[in-house]
C-alpha cells in the first residue's frame, strides 16, 4: 500500500495492536490504545449534531485520534491557527462545536470522546473518501487577514505520497518530534500525517526548547526534527548530547535565515532540509543548503512549474484543480530549478502614490542601520507604512545616542529618492528580534500588536527556558501616565501588572484565564524615562512569577500571577 493508501484506511480495520505508534513524553502509546481513543472519538462525533467542528489540541496524538475519529464519522474539520477573540468569533458562525485540550470556545458545545464503554462498535470496514471535503485551515495572516482554504483528503494524502517519495530514503526510521503546532498545514503533514502513513512513531508532546530533546527522546530512539525558522534561529550554544541522534531535519512555514544554517550545522552536522510552499499550494520544492550544495530550489514530486512573466506558477495534485496557479513570487529558472527573488504583489497607495513595499525592504536593509524588518499598513489617523524592524549595532548605537527619532529619521532619509516624501513612513517600532509565532511567521496581527500605544518599547531580551528578562524603556509619552500625575508622573501598578499578562501570555503562550495575583508588593515608584528590566519565570501548570527592576531604584515592584488550568478532554 501507498502512504496515501495507508492513510485513508487508518481506521477501516483495527490497527496492530502491538504496533508503537509514538510516544507520550518517554511513555509508549501502542496502536491498541490509539485505536481505541479513535474508535471512542469516531463514536463521539457521531452522536453529535452538525457537519463541520473545531479542533485545537496540543497533544500530538490525541489530535490525530480525533481527527481521524471524525472523518470516519464523515465530518469536516476545522483547525483554527489560534483561539483569540477575533478567531473565535469567526469560528462561532462555522461550526457547530468543537473539541481539543486547550483553550475554550465558549458558547459552542463541547465534543469529548465517549468513555466508560467496555466494547465500542467493529471499526468500520469502509476507508475514508479522497474526494471528502475533510479539512478547513487559516491562512498564517503573515501578509493579511488568515483565510479558510478548504482542503480534500485526496490533497493531503497524495502530498504524503510526495513527501516519503522525496524524502523517505534520506529519513532514518525514528520518532518525530516537532516544535510547530498540528494547527497548521506545515505540522499537520509533517508532524501528525507522515509518521501515521509509514509507521513512524510521533512524539506527543511539542519540543519547545532544543535542551529538552532528551526528555522526548528515549533512550537508543533516533529522531526527525519538524522546526520552524524561528527555533532554528536560537539554537544553543552548546548542542546538547540528544542532538547527535537527530538524523534528519526540516524547516518550513517561514524563510530560514541564511545565519541559522551554520548553527545548524554546527548543532546537527547538517543543513535543514527547507520546503518552500504555502496553506493553498501545499508543498511546492525543497532545498538543503549542506557545504558545496546547490541553493535553489528543486520541484517536489508530481509538481510542476513554469514562470509567467518572471512569477512563479505550479500544477500539482495538492491543488483544488488541474490548471495551472499562478502565484506573486517573482522566480528565475536555473539548472536542475529556480531561485526566488521576492514578491510582486506587494504594491501599495500611501498619499495617493505607489509604493513597492519589496523595495522599501530593500532600501532600508542596505543602508546598514537595519539587520530584519516588516512592514505593515495602519489605517489611524490615516492610511501609512509601519515599520517593525531590528536595528544592527550601528542602528542601536545612533538610537541609545540620540534616541529613537533620530533613527527613524536616519532611516527615512535613506527612503528619499525610492518612496515619495508624502509616502514615507511615519510609523516605526525597534524590537531586539522580530515578534514571531510558533511556525516562524511574522503575523500582521502580531506586528500590529507592537503600535499599540500602550506598550513600551523593548530595548533588550534574554531567554533561558522558562526565565525570560525584558528590558522596556519607560517613555514620558505613554498614555499610563495621564492623569497620574500632571506634576510628578508615576507609572500606575495596574499598567505594570497589565505587561506582566501581556508580554507572559506572548512569551510562554499562557491559555488560561488569569485567576488572581499573590505576594504583590509595589517597593518604589515608576517614572519617565526610567529603563526598567521585567523578569518573568513561567512555573507551569499556572503561576508566572514576575520582578521589575531597574539600576538606578532597584527592585519596584513583584508578585506571582495565577491563571486557571486548561480544560482538558
Amino acid at each position: 500500500m501507498t502512504p496515501s493508501q495507508r492513510l485513508a484506511a487508518l481506521l477501516a480495520q483495527p490497527i496492530e495492536p502491538t504496533r508503537r505508534m509514538g510516544w507520550r513524553g518517554a511513555t509508549p502509546v501502542s496502536g491498541e490504545a490509539f485505536n481505541d481513543r479513535a474508535r471512542r472519538w469516531q463514536a463521539a462525533f457521531e452522536q453529535a449534531d452538525g457537519q463541520r467542528f473545531a479542533l485545537f489540541f496540543a497533544d500530538g496524538i490525541e489530535f490525530s485520534a480525533a481527527l481521524f475519529g471524525l472523518w470516519q464519522a464523515g465530518k469536516q474539520a476545522w483547525l483554527p491557527g489560534d483561539l483569540t477573540p477575533a478567531t473565535q468569533a469567526a469560528l462561532r458562525a462555522q461550526v457547530a462545536g468543537w473539541a481539543g485540550d486547550s483553550g475554550d470556545l465558549a458558547d459552542l458545545p463541547r465534543v469529548r470522546p465517549l468513555e466508560g464503554i467496555e466494547a465500542l462498535a467493529p471499526a468500520a470496514s469502509a476507508t475514508l473518501d479522497p474526494d471528502a471535503d475533510g479539512l478547513v485551515v487559516f491562512t498564517s495572516g503573515s501578509t493579511g487577514a488568515p483565510e479558510a482554504c478548504h482542503k480534500r483528503l485526496r490533497q493531503l494524502f497524495d502530498e504524503i505520497d510526495a513527501l516519503e517519495q522525496a524524502f523517505g530514503a534520506v529519513c532514518p526510521d525514528a520518532t518525530v518530534i516537532a516544535s510547530v503546532s498540528a494547527q497548521h498545514v506545515y505540522g499537520l503533514l509533517f508532524r501528525v500525517l507522515w509518521p501515521l502513513a509509514t509507521g513512524r512513531a510521533l512524539q506527543a508532546r511539542s519540543l519547545v526548547y532544543l535542551e529538552d530533546l532528551a526528555e522526548l527522546l528515549p533512550a537508543g530512539e533516533r529522531a526527525i526534527l519538524i522546526a520552524s525558522p524561528t527555533h532554528l534561529g536560537r539554537l544553543p550554544a552548546e548542542a546538547p548530547a540528544a542532538a547527535a541522534r537527530v538524523g534528519q531535519v526540516f524547516s518550513s512555514g517561514a524563510p530560514l535565515p541564511d545565519a541559522a544554517v551554520p548553527d545548524a550545522l554546527r548543532v546537527f552536522g547538517r543543513a535543514p532540509i527547507e520546503v518552500y510552499g504555502s496553506t493553498e499550494t501545499g508543498g511546492v520544492a525543497w532545498r538543503q543548503r549542506d557545504p558545496g550544495a546547490a541553493v535553489h530550489w528543486q520541484a517536489l514530486p508530481q509538481v510542476q512549474w513554469r514562470l509567467e512573466d518572471g512569477l512563479l506558477a505550479i500544477r500539482s495534485p495538492h491543488l483544488p484543480g488541474a490548471d495551472w496557479m499562478l502565484g506573486a513570487d517573482r522566480a528565475i529558472a536555473v539548472d536542475g530549478g529556480f531561485e526566488l527573488r521576492g514578491r510582486a504583489d506587494r504594491v501599495v497607495k500611501i498619499a495617493e502614490k505607489r509604493v513597492s513595499l519589496q523595495a522599501v525592504e530593500d532600501c532600508l536593509l542596505k543602508g546598514g542601520l537595519l539587520t530584519a524588518l516588516r512592514l505593515v499598513l495602519l489605517d489611524e489617523p490615516r492610511p501609512q507604512i509601519g515599520v517593525v524592524a531590528v536595528p544592527s549595532a550601528q542602528g542601536w548605537a545612533l538610537h541609545d545616542a540620540q534616541g529613537r527619532r533620530a533613527l527613524s529619521e536616519a532611516l527615512r532619509a535613506q527612503l528619499l529618492g525610492v518612496v515619495e516624501r508624502l509616502a514615507l513612513p511615519r510609523r516605526w517600532r525597534f524590537l531586539p528580534e522580530l515578534p514571531r509565532n510558533a511556525q516562524g511567521k511574522s503575523t500582521q496581527a502580531r506586528l500590529m500588536a507592537e503600535f499599540d500605544p500602550r506598550r513600551p518599547p523593548v530595548r533588550a531580551f534574554k531567554r533561558e527556558g522558562d526565565h525570560v528578562e525584558l528590558a522596556l524603556l519607560i517613555e514620558a509619552t505613554l498614555p499610563q501616565f495621564d492623569g497620574h500625575f500632571p506634576e510628578h508622573p508615576v507609572l500606575p501598578g495596574v499598567a505594570q501588572l497589565d505587561w506582566v499578562l501581556l508580554f507572559g501570555r506572548e512569551l510562554f503562550d499562557i491559555a488560561g484565564e488569569f485567576t488572581g495575583v499573590e505576594a504583590l508588593k509595589f517597593q518604589r515608584v515608576v517614572v519617565p524615562g526610567t529603563r526598567l528590566m521585567l523578569t518573568l519565570d513561567w512555573q507551569a501548570p499556572g503561576r508566572l512569577s514576575f520582578r521589575y527592576q531597574s539600576e538606578a531604584g532597584g527592585q519596584h515592584a513583584s508578585g506571582r500571577v495565577q491563571f486557571g488550568e486548561v480544560a482538558t478532554s
